[in-house]
């Protein structure tokens, strides 16, 4: 049977293209421990998305989409899953190189799982518990922050030739 893209409501839209690049986030990770790239090089690129990526993104959707329903069980998970997703972010950074590999495989799965909960069954379930009004603002909020920018420039992920 073949899979279908989700077809997302254009106000919320914005977080679902960052969803992209997290997936990108996730795969770079698993490439570079496939090409068995120094840690220290993938920890880097952790920190550096952290910061300018996922902290945001997570800041978006806590402040701007889960606001009207906050307390709703399915935003609690999603919420609880980011703390999760901080507490794995520092514990790579603060992994040693014995460690490394087994926390950044933990944190890609996360991360990953996170993501294909967010799409496959919050965003929709979102966009029919959301008022029209509601999604229309938003969308208007979602419209004003930065979109991600896959910018990191130590291509670790790459295979070296």
């Amino acid at each position: 049977m073949e899979k279908k893209p989700i077809k997302r409501s254009q106000y919320i839209l914005p977080l679902s293209k960052d969803h992209h690049f997290t997936l990108l986030f996730c795969w770079k990770i698993r490439q570079g421990l496939k090409h068995e790239v120094e840690a220290e090089r993938i920890k880097n690129y952790v920190a550096h998305f952290w910061e300018h990526d996922m902290q945001p993104h997570f800041r978006e959707e806590e402040e701007i989409l889960f606001a009207p329903v906050k307390k709703d069980e399915k935003v609690v998970r999603a919420q609880n899953d980011h703390r999760q997703i901080e507490g794995q972010v520092e514990s790579v950074l603060q992994a040693s190189v014995e460690e490394a590999v087994e926390k950044l495989t933990l944190l890609a799965d996360t991360v990953d799982a996170h993501i294909r909960y967010e799409e496959r069954e919050l965003f929709s379930y979102l966009e029919s518990s959301l008022t029209q009004v509601q999604l229309e603002e938003i969308g208007r909020k979602l419209n004003q922050e930065s979109p991600l920018k896959d910018d990191y420039t130590d291509e670790f992920w790459l295979k070296e030739k």
